[in-house]
């Protein structure tokens, strides 16, 4: 897992771990575990293991071997390893300019991928689940056949993370576009269900899952933190909501509810906040949202909207995919962007010919830093 393509060093001796070896490795465990997670009865597998599980175990034990340490003996055991042991393990020893210390790859409560897992797995070979989340909606920009129609469908998508039965015969229902996105969905797996139900959370609207696997108690004894959701970082003043009949229900494909339903809520704001300072836009064509500032003079601004945890993953995103515009505010939440240290790895993981075209806001902070970059803009005329 590298940040740029900075040449290899040179061979080692014998005996010796090659540079970067713990870092490579982890990406692996990243692709492993986002493959698996999607599997039934991940917890029953038996040997012989899925080759890509294999291999990780296989490639595991040898770098445990050169470190010196007892290596895993299973599969149940390695998934373990990916729960208890974070990025900046000596096993692994991921430099902090690539993902944040205490990275793990398996969430510590809902035994599932973190969200840093499927931001590495994009970031590596193939491009993860950011590249299985752009196909599908290539394939879903190509069948809606204009750009309006595929905009409806996008924020269908994004709203409607779960579709349950009765909700096709509720009030304000576009079966055209539903017809356009059911294959999208597909019903919820058991590996997500608790006691037959299906939990959600209350803020993201994405699967929820408790630490015990009991369904959890409604009221305040039910709203702590025992409990995981897609999201990871939601309030937890409520307890997750049921669906008594996931039989009845189905649940938009994993890549596009981390890729889309994720920043939805930080999309709507930064529009919401646009539109409170009278500040015109226009939405751009394209497979995800992004906007363009009107009445900026001759420079050209846009805006493009991302909930990512890893700031130095973000950057390395946007220097392989260089926004055309002459500046681009990329919006986070608010959260994330007020977390230690985010800011700043952000900044110092763009090349310095985009430090003064990427700024990185908030929605909140998106009409100050827009006027701010005007006033740079005049200055410098």
């Amino acid at each position: 897992m590298r940040a740029g393509s900075a040449g290899r060093a040179d061979r080692p001796d014998a005996g010796e771990a090659p540079e970067g070896a713990g870092s490579d490795l982890f990406g692996e465990l990243a692709r492993m575990v986002a493959a698996l997670s999607e599997v039934q009865g991940l917890r029953s597998f038996t040997l012989p293991y899925p080759g890509l599980a294999q291999r990780a175990l296989d490639h595991t034990v040898m770098r445990c071997l050169e470190a010196g340490e007892s290596p895993p003996r299973s599969l149940p055991e390695l998934w373990e390893w990916c729960r208890i042991r974070p990025s900046d393990d000596s096993l692994f020893a991921v430099p902090s300019s690539l993902v944040s210390p205490g990275t793990t790859l398996v969430h510590p409560v809902g035994r599932m991928p973190t969200r840093s897992c499927l931001e590495v797995t994009s970031h590596g070979p193939g491009g993860g689940v950011a590249a299985h989340a752009r196909a599908l909606l290539g394939d879903l920009h190509a069948r809606s056949g204009t750009e309006e129609r595929y905009r409806q469908c996008r924020a269908f998508l994004a709203r409607h993370p779960v579709v349950r039965q009765q909700d096709r015969f509720s009030p304000g229902w576009n079966r055209a576009v539903w017809s356009r996105v059911k294959s999208l969905y597909g019903p919820l797996p058991e590996f997500l269900l608790v006691d037959g139900d299906f939990l959600y959370c209350p803020s993201c609207r994405l699967p929820a899952l408790p630490r015990d696997s009991a369904v959890p108690v409604p009221g305040p004894s039910g709203t702590g933190a025992e409990a995981w959701c897609e999201g990871e970082d939601c309030p937890r003043d409520a307890p997750p909501r049921l669906i008594r009949e996931p039989d009845q229900a189905w649940v938009l494909q994993r890549s596009l509810r981390w890729y889309l339903v994720l920043p939805h809520r930080t999309d709507e704001a930064a529009r919401e906040a646009l539109e409170r300072a009278e500040v015109a836009y226009e939405t751009l064509a394209g497979l995800l949202p992004a906007y363009r500032l009107r009445d900026t003079g001759p420079r050209t601004v846009d805006i493009q909207v991302y909930d990512r945890l890893q700031p130095t993953l973000l950057a390395a995103h946007l220097t392989d995919n260089t926004p055309l515009a002459d500046r681009t505010l990329v919006v986070v939440p608010d959260a994330l962007a007020g977390r230690d240290g985010y800011r700043q790895a952000f900044t110092e993981a763009l090349p310095a010919l985009l430090r003064d075209r990427l700024v990185l806001t908030t929605p909140m902070d998106l009409v100050p830093d827009l006027g701010r970059a005007r006033r740079e803009e005049k200055d410098d005329a």
